[in-house]
């Protein structure tokens, strides 16, 4: 549900191929880089800074599933479709390492959109999401499929 301060709830009719949505940002740093590794991918280069230095990474790096769990939340901030976001498929790529004290921001871009053609109320809505750091370096690239509604008659 919408609070006063978020944005409006967005409908089947309210996008376009081409639309543009930018998230807030998302500081991030090497204490939530361990805490999230720990927890649920328990890898050296996302626990230990020195033991990091000497693998592929060469130094801490964020699991690729965390930075999508940022992602995500930035996507629910930037993005708020109606019954929200219900995912149909993804790709996903990390074309470089979220970094302690990067930033994360997403700028999300409708690709495509697809009425369904056995369920009028809706349609799937490819959109590209690509996260950055304060950089403006991609980090994550997201091409997902979503289901947006109509409004309500």
């Amino acid at each position: 549900m919408p609070t006063p301060s978020s944005p409006p709830l967005l409908y089947l009719e309210d996008l376009a191929v081409g639309d543009t949505f930018v998230s807030p940002t998302y500081a991030l740093d090497a204490q939530q880089i361990v805490a999230f590794a720990t927890q649920f991918d328990p890898q050296p280069f996302h626990m230990d800074a020195q033991a990091a230095q000497n693998t592929f990474f060469g130094g801490l790096a964020a699991s690729g599933w965390h930075t999508m769990g940022i992602t995500m939340r930035l996507l629910v901030q930037s993005f708020p479709l109606a019954q929200g976001l219900i995912g149909a498929s993804a790709q996903l790529h990390w074309p470089q390492p979220t970094r302690p004290d990067d930033v994360l921001q997403v700028t999300s871009t409708i690709q495509t959109i697809t009425p369904s053609r056995s369920k009028p109320d809706r349609a799937i809505v490819e959109v590209e999401c690509i996260t950055r750091n304060q950089h403006g370096a991609p980090l994550q690239k997201l091409v997902c499929k979503v289901v947006a509604f109509k409004k309500p008659q």
